[in-house]
């Protein structure tokens, strides 16, 4: 019993456990996906590898110092920002996006790397000594640092990493404690660019809202002007910014306020892929029995929308499972995350939960029909070899710090 307790102190099976779990029902689900597409015969062999080779990188980044990663946070961010532009250079274009980079029959994601290189980067700076949240520089350094890899992966384009980006960076910025106005300047520039979209009337009226805000908060005329400006720019560049969007992604956004509207063109994977989940009912159609799954009705189902697979064969009680499971995980990181008695790690693991819980959210609100259909996996169980990679290297981190909490305090 004493073994134990010293094995589980230095390694955190509460949120290990679930992972593991998840990766089997993925791998299980990728079988099933495939199995009766030719020209996918080779992806559960390929996912099974991918998923050992990431435990590999997981046990090694586990057994790393702790301090490592605070060193190498400014390298590879520099870093992650280089394969970025290589990528709209010489990158390969799938799904409409330019963003991934070959090395023969292997393909690598960069966007997955830069995801945790401004983690890394955006704790430490936020962990500065003077470092204050609150004033309008530091917010803008934070918002560059955070928003720089967001404008190169919006040129693949890829809305939905960017969507990622822009939602752990919020919840790194409310961890760390911004007061209700620095939130009011990261947020209100979104306010307005989706407002814009809607026409000139509601970004007009947008802005001013904009405008009675800042005179409530009575703020210098420098700071207010500063922030109007960057509402102002935010609603002219949103044409522009849908605009360089490949058409089946504006497709998709505009399939999620109607999908019935092309039923057989771009809401067609989302009204299968409701099909799929409400036909498995309670217990399920049972493994490699699904319909929907096995006749190949959801293009690529492999990926984004392998939890309709689970729900399908396995029912309510197998989606309720995988849900059950992430809840967990995202408990776990939470506690993690508010027991760490250093800030820079605390603001690395709840940067970690950040994705993990938005690619979550995401995949499954698209999945079940209530978020566009943006392109994002599920953690640990969709197929991709860069997205297993990343989430289990974060992992290794996260359990990293779990094991030597201790000499922080």
């Amino acid at each position: 019993m004493r073994i134990d307790y010293k094995i589980s102190d230095k390694f955190d099976f509460k949120i290990f456990i679930p992972v593991l779990i998840l990766t089997i029902i993925g791998l299980a689900a990728v079988y099933s996906s495939t199995l009766n597409n030719p020209q996918a015969t080779d992806n559960f062999e390929r996912q099974l590898l991918f998923t050992l080779v990431a435990y590999v990188v997981f046990f090694i980044t586990y057994a790393l110092p702790t301090n490592t990663f605070k060193l190498i946070s400014g390298p590879s961010y520099i870093f992650a920002l280089l394969l970025l532009v290589v990528v709209l250079i010489a990158g390969k274009r799938v799904s409409g996006a330019k963003s991934w980079l070959a090395f023969g029959s292997i393909g690598f994601q960069p966007s997955e790397f830069a995801k945790i290189a401004t983690i890394l980067l955006l704790a430490n700076f936020l962990t500065r000594l003077n470092n204050n949240i609150d004033s309008f520089k530091d917010i803008l350094i934070s918002l560059m640092i955070g928003f720089i890899p967001v404008g190169l992966i919006m040129l693949e384009p890829d809305m939905g990493t960017s969507f990622i980006f822009i939602s752990f960076i919020l919840i790194i910025l409310f961890w760390k404690g911004i007061s209700l106005l620095g939130l009011f300047v990261v947020l209100s520039p979104g306010f307005v660019a989706i407002a814009s979209l809607f026409g000139s009337v509601p970004f007009i009226a947008s802005l001013v809202v904009v405008l009675v805000v800042l005179f409530f908060f009575k703020r210098d005329l420098f700071f207010n002007g500063s922030v109007f400006a960057i509402n102002l720019a935010a609603g002219f560049f949103t044409d522009n910014l849908y605009n360089a969007l490949s058409p089946h992604q504006q497709a998709r956004i505009k399939s999620f306020i109607d999908p019935m509207s092309d039923p057989l063109g771009s809401g067609y994977n989302s009204i299968q892929a409701m099909v799929a989940i409400g036909s498995g009912g309670l217990f399920g159609k049972g493994y490699l029995q699904g319909n929907q799954t096995q006749l190949q009705y959801i293009p690529e189902q492999w990926t984004d929308f392998i939890y309709c697979a689970i729900g399908e064969e396995f029912g309510f009680i197998g989606a309720m499972t995988v849900l059950s499971l992430f809840l967990i995980i995202f408990i776990r990181l939470l506690n993690i995350a508010s027991t760490s008695k250093d800030e820079f790690l605390s603001i690395v693991v709840i940067g970690i939960f950040g994705v993990y819980f938005t690619h979550f959210l995401i995949n499954v609100g698209m999945v079940i029909g209530i978020l566009p259909i943006i392109g994002v996996p599920l953690p640990f169980v969709s197929y991709g070899g860069s997205s297993m990679l990343l989430n289990m290297f974060m992992l290794g981190i996260v359990l990293n710090i779990f094991r030597t909490r201790k000499n922080y305090a």
